[in-house]
C-alpha cells in the first residue's frame, strides 16, 4: 500500500490533558508538568493539548489551582510549541449553553492567556452551536480546529461525516478534527473516512482516538496512509487502554518512510523518564485505575469513551454497587437510542452514562429522570440528530409542543455583565467572572481558599480519586444530579 500524502506526520501530543483524563480523573498537577515543560517543548510536536475538556473545573474542585493561572504557566514553560485546548461550542467547559457574549469572553481570555488552536465540538454536531466559537476564536487571532465527533449509529455514516465537514470548513475552520472519543473508528474505516474529507475539503484533517478497544494504532496508520496531517498520542507512560495510543510507537513506526515525523525518540524516552514516575503517583493515590489501562473489545457495542469509563467505576463504587458495571455498559446503548442517538462525548455522555447508571440502580428504567436529562430531551443542547422515544421524553414530562427547535443559544440574554455584577465582591478578574459563571458551586470556594489562604488549616494536597463523584448524587431516590458534579465524567 502507498502512501497517499509524502508530507511528515504532525503530532499533538496530549499527555497534559487527554492524558491523564482519560486514565486518571484529570488528576495530574501543574506541579507534576513543570520538570518536563522543557523537554517537551524541545521535540518539536505540532501542538501540546494541555487545557480544556475536565482541566479547567478538575483544578478548581481537587488540585486546588487556578486553571488560569496553569495556562500561563504552560505557556511561560513551553514558549516554542503551540498550545491546544478542547472547547465544548456554547458550553464552553462547562456543562450547560452560555450566552453568545460569555463564550466570546472565554475565547478572548483562552487566546490572551497563551493558547494558540481552540478544537470546538458540539456534543450533537449541531453546528449551530459552534458558531460563536468559531467567530470569536477568529476574531482574536486564534486557530479554528472545528471538530466532527465521530460515532457510530443508523445515521452516522461517512457521507454524514463528509458532508459536517464541508459544512464547517465554509464556517471558517482552519482545520477539522476527526473526535473518536471511543476509539470506534476501525482503521479501514479510518482510511476511508480520511480519504474521502482530503478530496472533498481543502483544510488539514486531525483524527483524535484512544486505544480503548486495542485498535488506535491501527487506525492512526491507516489515517496516515490515507493523507490525515495531524494525529493525536500521548507518550508511552499514560498511553493506551481509554488514553490515546502512544506517542513513541507510532513515530518508530513511520521512521524512513515518506510520513516519518521528524521527531526525536532519544528526547521523549526522556520525557518518558520523568511522567512514569508521575504515573506511579497516580497509581498510589487511586487515581488511576488499572482496568482503564486494559483493552475492551466490548466498546465497539457500548461505545463508551474514555473519559467516562473511569467514572463509571468511581460511581459504582460511590453506590456500592460495582457488580453493576457491565450491565450499565450494556444500558448505555439502549438510553442513547432512546435520547436520538446523540454521540457520546461530554456532556452528552455524562448525560446518557448517569442515566443509564440511575435505571440500573433504580431497577426500573426511567424511575427518575436527572434535570440535565430532561434538558436534552428538550432540546436545549441542540437538536438531537436521530428520532427521540416519544414515550420515554412524554415520561420526563415533555410534550411534543416543549421542543425547543432553534438554536438554544438564542433563547439566551447576554449575561456576562449580569455575571461581573453578581460576582463583583469576589471576582479579582474577568478570568475570575469567567471561572465563577461556569462553576458557581466551585469556583467560591476555590478562590476564597485561594485568596484567604490563612482561613484554610488542612493541607491543600490533591483530592484522593474517591471524591470525584457526590456519593449523593448517585443510588437515591428522586435524586437530580447537577451539571457540576458531572465534572469529571
Amino acid at each position: 500500500m502507498e502512501f497517499l500524502s509524502n508530507k511528515p506526520l504532525l503530532i499533538t501530543d496530549t499527555i497534559l490533558r487527554d492524558a491523564h483524563q482519560s486514565q486518571a480523573a484529570t488528576r495530574m498537577t501543574i506541579e507534576d508538568m513543570l520538570p518536563a515543560l522543557e523537554i517537551l517543548d524541545s521535540i518539536g510536536y505540532y501542538s501540546l493539548e494541555c487545557w480544556g475538556g475536565a482541566t479547567f473545573d478538575a483544578c478548581m474542585r481537587f488540585l486546588n489551582e487556578d486553571p488560569w493561572e496553569r495556562l500561563r504557566t504552560l505557556r511561560k514553560g513551553l514558549p516554542h510549541t503551540k498550545l491546544q485546548m478542547l472547547f465544548r461550542g456554547q458550553n464552553i467547559l462547562g456543562y450547560k449553553h452560555y450566552a453568545d457574549d460569555v463564550v466570546d469572553a472565554f475565547c478572548r481570555k483562552s487566546i490572551e492567556n497563551g493558547i494558540d488552536i481552540i478544537r470546538i465540538f458540539d456534543a450533537l454536531n449541531d453546528v449551530r452551536n459552534l458558531e460563536q466559537a468559531i467567530k470569536s476564536t477568529k476574531k482574536y487571532g486564534g486557530q479554528v480546529e472545528a471538530t466532527l465527533s465521530y460515532t457510530i449509529s443508523p445515521i452516522h455514516n461517512e457521507a454524514y461525516f463528509v458532508k459536517l465537514a464541508k459544512e464547517l470548513e465554509q464556517m471558517g475552520a482552519d482545520t477539522i478534527c476527526i473526535k473518536d472519543m471511543a476509539n470506534l473508528l476501525l482503521p479501514m474505516d479510518a482510511y476511508s473516512l480520511v480519504k474521502a474529507l482530503k478530496e472533498t475539503v481543502s483544510i488539514p484533517i486531525h483524527l483524535h482516538t484512544h486505544n480503548t478497544s486495542g485498535t488506535g494504532d491501527m487506525t492512526l496508520l491507516m489515517a496516515a496512509y490515507a493523507g490525515v496531517d495531524i494525529v493525536d498520542t500521548a507518550l508511552s507512560p499514560l498511553a493506551n487502554g481509554t488514553s490515546q495510543p502512544a506517542t513513541e510507537s507510532l513515530v518508530a513506526t513511520l521512521q524512513g518512510t515518506v510520513r516519518d515525523t521528524g521527531l526525536d525518540l532519544g528526547k521523549m524516552s526522556e520525557a518518558a523518564v520523568h511522567f512514569r514516575k508521575v504515573a506511579q503517583r497516580l497509581k498510589d493515590a487511586g487515581s488511576l485505575d488499572p482496568k482503564v489501562l486494559n483493552v475492551d473489545t466490548n466498546t465497539l457495542l457500548y461505545q463508551v469513551p474514555g473519559g467516562m469509563l473511569s467514572n463509571l467505576i468511581s460511581q459504582l463504587k460511590q453506590a456500592g454497587k460495582e457488580d453493576k458495571y457491565y450491565d450499565v455498559l450494556a444500558e448505555i446503548p439502549r438510553v442513547r437510542e432512546d435520547f436520538g442517538y446523540p454521540p457520546l462525548v461530554t456532556p452528552s455522555s455524562q448525560i446518557v452514562g448517569t442515566q443509564a447508571v440511575m435505571n440500573v440502580i433504580m431497577g426500573e428504567r426511567y424511575k427518575t429522570f436527572p434535570k440535565e436529562s430532561k434538558a436534552m430531551l428538550k432540546g436545549e443542547y441542540g437538536q438531537l440528530p436521530g428520532k427521540v422515544n416519544e414515550e420515554v421524553r412524554a415520561k420526563a414530562g415533555i410534550s411534543p409542543e416543549d421542543v425547543i427547535t432553534c438554536r438554544p443559544a438564542d433563547l439566551l440574554e447576554p449575561e456576562l455583565e449580569k455575571y461581573k455584577e453578581e460576582f463583583k465582591d469576589i471576582a479579582r478578574s474577568e478570568e475570575d467572572v469567567l471561572s465563577l459563571a461556569l462553576f458557581p458551586h466551585v469556583a467560591p470556594k476555590f478562590i476564597d481558599r485561594r485568596d484567604h489562604p490563612e482561613k484554610y488549616q488542612e493541607a491543600a494536597a490533591p483530592a484522593p480519586v474517591k471524591a470525584a463523584v457526590n456519593p449523593n448524587t448517585v443510588g437515591m431516590v428522586n435524586v437530580q444530579v447537577s451539571p457540576d458534579v458531572l465534572a469529571n465524567l
